[in-house]
């Protein structure tokens, strides 16, 4: 049996040079094989600096390689949906950058595609998931240490005003709500394992780009749980969630971008004591990137199913529609 997932990349996008290709390349069953660029000196260049052996300058030759088995798609938001049907309908597996598609009829559409190749498999690439920080917070709220929780908040935001950069271009799902607020909403969804009920959100867009750069949240699930969170564009950089139960709380200090060759840390409050848990230095895209070629050496279900997907897809519209009309909007 094959031992290894051969993966082919679309675009030379800064987060696949950056983070997930040197990732993937460390995996136990990963093995990058493939890059394409519009431009085949961008794709010569990044396969010479990555060690990768093939390079294409288009995307429709990189999916017709017969030696390619996964895609990763860090294509542009308007591009997601698109480009990973076109991958499917050339037999390739993929791991899609979130947010999955610009809406959620493009996540539904999707979904429908997915239908026709139940042989493939797709995921949202929501790498803090894997990360141990995250497994452990899970397994601290699911042993009721903290209590019953009620309410999870988390806060995301970078400084970024250059018109030229991919997300501060509306018209193709840029801004601080696609880009690092779907985080925010994913932690509660992941969290309390269920969908909110309804939201309510306020929006505030650079008046040149046109984009959100300052958004905020509120979502209400059942029994009165809820979620708040605000992410912004053009603040100094900062990140963190914070879940409280009627017991205690935990608070993961770098929800997101937890630094590959660090340790990070998450604390546990409670009425009797307070424990911090330090973890190794581990990449979490290394995690993630394992986890999907797992579940396909094993024609497994991936871990995290194109429903999550579509159900982070429609509380971000909602979130939206409720900027746009100022009223809270039922899911």
């Amino acid at each position: 049996m094959t031992t290894k997932i051969r993966w082919g990349i679309l675009s030379t996008a800064k987060i696949g040079m950056q983070k997930v290709i040197p990732a993937l390349k460390k995996g136990h069953f990963c093995d990058v094989t493939a890059i394409a660029s519009r431009s085949k000196e961008r794709a010569k260049e990044a396969a010479s600096s990555l060690g990768i052996a093939k390079h294409y300058a288009s995307y429709e030759e990189l999916l017709s390689d017969p030696d390619v088995d996964a895609i990763y798609n860090p294509l542009p938001n308007h591009l997601h949906v698109y480009w990973t049907m076109k991958a499917l309908e050339a037999g390739k597996h993929v791991l899609c950058e979130k947010p999955i598609g610009m809406n959620t009829d493009e996540a539904k559409a999707l979904v429908e595609a997915t239908k026709k190749y139940p042989e493939l498999k797709v995921m949202e690439a929501f790498m803090y998931r894997f990360h141990p920080q995250w497994e452990k917070t899970l397994d601290l709220v699911q042993s009721g240490l903290i209590g019953e929780v009620q309410t999870v908040q988390s806060f995301f935001s970078y400084y970024n005003v250059d018109p030229e950069n991919i997300r501060n271009k509306a018209d193709i799902g840029g801004g601080a709500l696609m880009d690092i607020g779907c985080y925010c909403i994913s932690f509660p969804r992941f969290i309390f394992d269920e969908e909110p009920e309804k939201v309510a959100g306020q929006m505030n867009f650079d008046p040149v780009m046109k984009t959100d750069r300052l958004s905020s949240g509120i979502l209400c699930f059942s029994s009165g749980k809820s979620a708040t969170f605000t992410c912004a564009t053009q603040l100094m950089p900062f990140q963190q969630a914070n879940i409280f139960g009627d017991r205690g709380h935990i608070q993961v200090e770098i929800p997101v971008n937890a630094p590959p060759n660090e340790p990070t840390q998450i604390t546990l409050r409670t009425r009797e004591k307070t424990e911090s848990f330090i973890f190794d230095p581990v990449d979490q895209y290394t995690l993630q990137g394992d986890a999907f070629a797992h579940a396909i050496l094993r024609n497994e279900e991936v871990p995290t199913p194109l429903s999550d997907a579509i159900g982070n897809m429609t509380a971000i519209d909602a979130i939206v529609a409720s900027a746009k009309t100022n009223r809270w909007i039922k899911l």
